[in-house]
């Protein structure tokens, strides 16, 4: 082994290692210094860091030589300042058991895993950290590369904030052949795109709702598919909705586009940048800056069943149920009333519709972005007209301890005038919103329904026996399509809510509370829809709280339990 004047090993006679930087399943990361140009350096040692895992997977050492070759190739191509720069590539000499060494630039300001060590950031650096890995992403997929692993452990950051993509280890190139046996997944798996866990790859967009993911946790500090082991992660990114952001601002809304799990539904990467570029714009204009009022144009009050701006505090509405506080609903369901359209004109067919007073936050996103939108509310109403609408709604019955009154004569109350009062999660206003939905569409046959504490969402066939389904949801009395939403799968079947045993959802919610631990939760809703494994119908309360953990009764349509799932 060759040796430094100072004792320490030497790299092909060249690079002196200094101290490990840190270690994971492609090697390990050390500094370095390069004797010849007088320059630090970063090396990668490419193999197993545990030599038990390479003695039991006897083609892992050469498989991994091949990834070192093709990450080198990849970074190669891309001469951009936000992906790290390689040096150089040191193979081993052939005939000996070596392994190769990459040589990288030195970005001294460590991982935005690190970073993210301490706490979220603030969503306005989020949104620059965003925009950065975003070209990096752009320039690699001009080039025809996937990077298919985007994560925090692989952004580092420089002293002056900017963000460098590294790690295309696992990259897919276009003319490259696979480096995996076919059904092995890789990527982390609570970073990774619902579309790949399905076996479909080669879309830039699978990468997109990695960096959507990044910019969630990064902004909310928290990981919302994560669970207590890979599977059950696994099958959370393929199932499970994701709870809307409430630390986000300006850049809640971008996220609602980009973590949809429809690839094809995503924005693209010009279409995102255009999007961060103007939430960048509003923060930018003073939203959420020390001592600002929020950029909304109206007063920033809380009016009853009207959800205010995302990111401001406690102005989601006065929906506060008996299993938990206030929440923003989780997104990328379908359409969602507490985030604005963000789509410029001429990036997508139609722009959603959303909330009259959520475009008040819009108007300073596509204002500073120079574009402009008329928007439009979910029936087809102008911002005044729902606000009447709003202003109609008579704020919930509540009893001493701040929760809605369940007393005989509240209940014959809501029933006669038809309108749900408070949490929308209680047997009664479930019942009220069938009522309008069947109003609207004949029917209470639905393929799936989502309760949450201020509104509901439903899946509907656009006829008896059609294939074709649209998105509905009952929110401040009214029940509104809100757009098309695909077909009915395969042998699914459709469920009958009206049959549902709805009264047996408290105690349902009970008894998740109990076996899962979850004293204070922060988000509660309920999911009816056949259940993934066996395709029987089943409902399913779900409690999580700020730290993302949780859990969920999987219930039959009847009410009776089959287990109790902590995650």
């Amino acid at each position: 082994m060759d040796t430094s004047e100072a004792g320490r090993q030497l790299i092909d006679g060249r690079f002196e290692l200094v101290a490990p930087l840190g270690s994971g399943g492609m090697g390990t990361v050390w500094r370095a210094r390069d004797i010849a140009l007088h320059r630090e350096v970063a090396l990668k040692e490419v193999r197993p860091p545990d030599p038990a895992t390479a003695a039991a997977q006897p083609g892992l050492a050469d498989q991994m030589r091949e990834r070192a070759v093709r990450e080198a190739r990849a970074l190669a191509r891309l001469a951009h300042p936000h992906v790290v720069t390689i040096h150089h590539i040191v193979e081993p000499t052939e005939g000996t058991d070596g392994h190769p060494w990459i040589v990288m630039e030195m970005v001294r300001g460590g991982s935005l895993h690190d970073r993210l060590e301490s706490g979220p950031m603030p969503p306005a650096d989020v949104v620059r950290l965003g925009l950065d890995v975003l070209s990096a992403l752009r320039a690699a997929h001009a080039e025809g590369i996937l990077h298919r692993d985007v994560k925090p452990a692989n952004v580092l950051l420089r002293p002056d904030g900017s963000a460098v993509l590294t790690d295309f280890g696992i990259a897919a190139l276009h003319d490259s052949t696979g480096l995996t046996a076919t059904g092995v997944l890789i990527g982390s798996p609570e970073y990774i795109a619902p579309e790949r866990v399905r076996g479909e790859e080669g879309l830039a967009a699978s990468d997109l709702w990695s960096l959507g993911m990044l910019l969630y946790v990064a902004a909310e500090g928290t990981n919302p598919l994560r669970r207590a082991t890979s599977l059950a992660t696994v099958v959370a990114v393929l199932d499970e909705p994701i709870p809307a952001p409430v630390r986000s601002g300006p850049l809640a809304p971008v996220l609602e586009r980009l973590l949809v799990r429809d690839p094809a539904a995503r924005p693209d990467g010009a279409q995102l940048e255009q999007l961060l570029r103007a939430a960048s714009a509003a923060f930018g204009s003073g939203y959420g800056a020390p001592g600002a009022a929020p950029a909304v144009s109206a007063p920033a009050v809380s009016t009853p069943g009207a959800p205010a701006a995302p990111g401001v505090p406690g102005q989601y509405g006065p929906y506060g149920g008996p299993y938990g506080s206030p929440t923003p609903p989780p997104f990328g369901q379908g359409a969602s009333p507490y985030a604005a359209p963000t789509t410029p004109v001429g990036l997508a067919p139609a722009a959603r519709r959303r909330p009259a007073l959520i475009g008040a936050v819009l108007t300073v996103v596509l204002a500073a972005a120079v574009v402009g939108i008329v928007q439009l509310m979910p029936d087809g109403k102008s911002g005044d007209d729902d606000a009447a609408d709003s202003r109609a709604t008579r704020p919930a019955v509540a009893t001493a301890g701040g929760t809605p009154a369940s007393t005989p004569a509240a209940k014959a109350s809501a029933s006669k005038a038809g309108t749900a009062r408070g949490s929308m999660l209680t047997p009664e206003n479930i019942r009220i919103a069938l009522d309008a939905l069947k109003e609207k569409t004949g029917t209470t046959t639905f393929v799936d329904l989502k309760v949450y504490e201020g509104y509901v969402l439903a899946k509907i066939p656009t006829a008896p026996g059609a294939e074709t389904v649209d998105a509905w949801q009952y929110r401040d009395g009214a029940a509104r399509r809100t757009g098309p939403d695909g077909t009915v799968g395969e042998g699914k079947p459709l469920i009958d809510m009206a049959a549902v045993n709805w009264d047996a959802l408290p105690s349902l919610f009970e008894q998740t509370k109990k076996e899962s631990g979850v004293e204070k939760p922060t988000m509660t809703y309920v999911v009816v829809e056949p259940w993934m494994m066996d395709q029987v119908p089943c409902m399913r309360p779900y409690l999580i709280d700020e730290y993302g953990r949780g859990g969920y009764a999987l219930a039959g349509v009847d009410g009776k339990v089959k287990k109790v799932t902590k995650f």
